[in-house]
């Protein structure tokens, strides 16, 4: 998850939304899968030094390690310690590295990266600006910079279907921040490229992507019970309530069920940019 101090900070990605995130990464590996193959499929395996921003539990770091050409490195770095571990233990012997730390803070050593990517990782900056100048620092001269971000918050319904059938259950649950640092913080495209542009970022593309992704029904309750807002709200609640939240949005993920399967469009901007512009041919 995000390696920043924002939308509940290191206090919230190494408590109990880190550790939903452990366990539930096979849950998350699968749903995500085409995201993780599209952002992989980026990478030109004859790239130098990867970085992995906000790499979570590590599958797309491991992903990109086993692709690049042998001597080559892959780091991932996340802010959750809990994440890091679990990535370590998945990343044992596939040649990826790890680190625990806050991206926004971090003092890289200059010309360290090739390629920077991030799943969902980077719309959680305090100070994106600040965070992405740090990232420009931390790349050589002829760097992309390759992210999966989501696009609005209305164009991706399935991500609140579970706040919005719990709200009457659950009157505290935490708002979702659209202007400020969290999940949909990079829905508005122009936004994105004032930020990249204001840290140095040059040769920058925004395009939408719609993929789709599935998971198992069977695991939709743990699903919704853990993650998101509600996830955040339930071990607050009281086992009457909880019965109460689990019978009034498991219905509501309905049009999402097709037989065993969960499955639902992610819309989302897939974000290029370049660490210097290219050189001008033909003057």
């Amino acid at each position: 998850m995000s390696s920043t101090t924002g939308y509940g900070g290191a206090a919230r990605w190494n408590g109990p939304s880190g550790q939903a995130w452990v366990q539930l990464q096979s849950l998350m590996d699968g749903m995500y899968r085409p995201l993780e193959e599209l952002l992989v499929g980026t990478v030109d395996p004859g790239r130098r030094s990867v970085l992995d921003v906000g790499c979570g539990t590590g599958v797309t770091t491991v992903a990109v390690a086993e692709r690049l050409a042998p001597g080559r490195r892959c780091v991932g770095v996340d802010i959750s310690a809990s994440m890091i571990a679990a990535a370590e233990a998945r990343g044992a012997g596939a040649g990826a590295e790890f680190l625990c730390a806050d991206v926004q803070e971090h003092q890289w050593a200059a010309d360290s990266f090739d390629t920077v990517i991030s799943r969902f990782g980077v719309m959680f900056f305090d100070d994106p600006v600040r965070a992405f100048s740090n990232l420009r620092r931390a790349a050589t001269p002829d760097a992309d910079l390759t992210f999966v971000a989501w696009r609005a918050i209305e164009e991706n319904p399935f991500m609140t279907v579970a706040e919005r059938a719990a709200a009457p259950l659950l009157p505290n649950l935490p708002p979702r921040r659209v202007e400020g640092p969290g999940q949909f913080a990079f829905a508005d495209a122009t936004k994105v490229r004032t930020i990249l542009d204001a840290a140095g970022w040059a040769g920058i593309t925004i395009d939408p992507v719609d993929i789709e992704c599935t998971f198992p029904e069977s695991d939709l309750v743990g699903y919704f019970t853990r993650l998101g807002p509600v996830g955040l709200a339930l071990p607050d609640a009281g086992d009457p309530i909880r019965t109460k939240v689990v019978d009034a949005v498991r219905p509501a993920f309905a049009p999402y069920v097709k037989g065993s399967d969960v499955r639902f469009t992610a819309a989302c901007w897939l974000v290029r940019a370049q660490a210097s512009a290219p050189s001008a041919t033909g003057l």
